[in-house]
């Protein structure tokens, strides 16, 4: 009953802030609106607000009320057969602190949101490491990022509060026209970090320094907490550990990571094709436990398939480097193609997956007459790390068969976002998953896992 009041609670704030700003909005209204655009023509659903929507922008508050809703289903292989609807609502303010107080070269952000999940989340039918949604979360209204940014002139700027390391750092504009979250947050971190790292839908505390070097070098840096959920949390899912966002954990040590960015032909008037290039590395302090071996009550080293087996062996640190390269290589009057592929690799002693690559091209206008629409189709390959396929094997030494060594996960999605007006567009989307989890079932480990086939819907709304 404690939980459901306070799920009431953030709702009504959320609704509370919305009327709010809403009302403060019709006070500065123009008194003579512009004449209203056809509702298919609008960027937003909701338009314009008699003009104070544009009286908040022209003040400094920009207001964003955007809705994704999709149906995911695994058709074949799988953990489990079956599907899921999951929906989020986000409510995003952004400030600029000059014409709100006149505080100069300065911006405040706030994101909000109200998550829907029925059936625990699509992930847990596929059995895979990536998650098959973006947008997969736990059910609850949650605090995301909240944070206050400084500028110092136009080349620098840092950014503190409660951010996520997914919103700037190994990031790809190309690869965004996916579903899947390997496609944003690649497995390379979610899936080895503690709690994921400081990623949807689990922002942290930290600090972010953007310096511009020149007009196409840009260097990012930035510290986060180590461990978004906190140390004493022991449920498998971390997101219940804090539950509405508003933990602000400075648990686990720091995770720290930098990014340098060569961007390419950016002006409209380049004579080339655009192109960004990545080059990045991180490094946390928290202790992270061996996936091979552990200590016996003596001190003695054995595999963690060992029945003597009393602790876990610990490894101070975790590090990693990694890779992005995004480039338009045609651009026609309304069409264009982009190419992809990121990646990365980190220690295999200590982490589950070891090495990472995906890849994809990106079609915008690829059906005539349709020159805002995207076809995008991408591969992510999720290398199982060398100890933790050692420790399936001596599973299988130690207690005989069946028991299902692992290899590497592989996916590809085909996904097609067609722009029905500038606020709404829908999204059918495929995936196929070879060998999810490696080819070893998450709820049983002496079982296999063949493949998962997954097609669903997604509809993206801006109101």
């Amino acid at each position: 009953m404690r939980g459901d009041r306070r799920y009431s609670t953030g709702r009504r704030f959320l609704l509370g802030a919305a009327a709010v700003l809403f009302g403060t909005a019709m006070a500065y209204a123009d008194e003579k609106p512009k004449a209203p655009q056809s509702i298919w023509e609008q960027e937003t659903l909701t338009g314009d607000w008699g003009g104070a929507r544009t009286a908040l922008k022209d003040r400094g508050i920009d207001v964003t009320l955007n809705y994704i809703g999709e149906s995911l289903n695994v058709l074949s292989g799988g953990a489990m057969r079956g599907g899921t609807y999951g929906g989020r609502f986000e409510f995003s303010v952004d400030g600029d602190l000059q014409k709100l107080v006149g505080w100069p070269d300065a911006k405040a952000h706030v994101t909000v949101y109200q998550i829907q999940n029925t059936r625990g989340g699509i992930d847990r039918f596929s059995g895979s490491i990536a998650d098959p949604s973006n947008i997969d979360a736990l059910q609850t209204t949650r605090l995301f990022t909240l944070w206050l940014e400084q500028g110092f002139g136009p080349h620098a700027s840092l950014r503190i509060g409660q951010l996520a390391a997914d919103d700037e750092f190994f990031t790809s504009d190309t690869a965004a026209g996916l579903i899947s979250s390997t496609f944003g947050w690649g497995t390379l971190f979610a899936a080895n970090l503690l709690s994921g790292g400081p990623a949807y839908p689990l922002a942290t505390p930290g600090a972010r320094l953007k310096l511009d070097l020149n007009d196409a070098l840009t260097a990012r840096v930035a510290v986060f907490s180590g461990d978004p959920a906190g140390d004493n949390c022991n449920d498998p899912n971390p997101q219940k550990c804090d539950r509405y966002g508003t933990k602000f954990s400075f648990d686990g040590g720091v995770f720290a990571i930098g990014e340098l960015q060569y961007a390419v032909n950016q002006s409209k008037q380049a004579a080339g094709l655009p192109g960004v290039y990545k080059l990045g590395a991180w490094y946390a302090s928290a202790d992270y436990l061996d996936q091979h071996y552990g200590l016996t009550a003596a001190g003695a080293q054995v595999s963690l398939a060992d029945p003597s087996v009393a602790f876990g062996l610990a490894h101070q640190g975790n590090a990693g480097i990694y890779g992005v390269a995004d480039q338009m290589i045609w651009r026609g009057m309304a069409s264009s193609v982009n190419v992809f592929v990121r990646g990365g690799l980190v220690p295999s002693d200590r982490n589950l997956v070891s090495g990472y690559v995906d890849g994809g091209i990106g079609i915008k206008g690829a059906l005539p007459g349709r020159a805002d629409d995207t076809l995008t189709f991408g591969v992510a390959y999720s290398n199982i790390s060398p100890a933790a396929v050692a420790l399936d094997r001596d599973f299988l030494a130690f207690n005989g068969p069946p028991y299902a060594v692992r290899d590497a996960e592989t996916l590809f999605e085909l996904s097609y976002i067609a722009q029905l007006a500038p606020w709404w567009t829908v999204q059918p989307d495929l995936q196929y998953i070879r060998h999810p989890s490696g080819g070893q079932n998450p709820n049983d480990p002496t079982l296999t896992l063949d493949h998962a086939f997954i097609a669903g819907i997604r509809s993206t709304i801006k109101f």
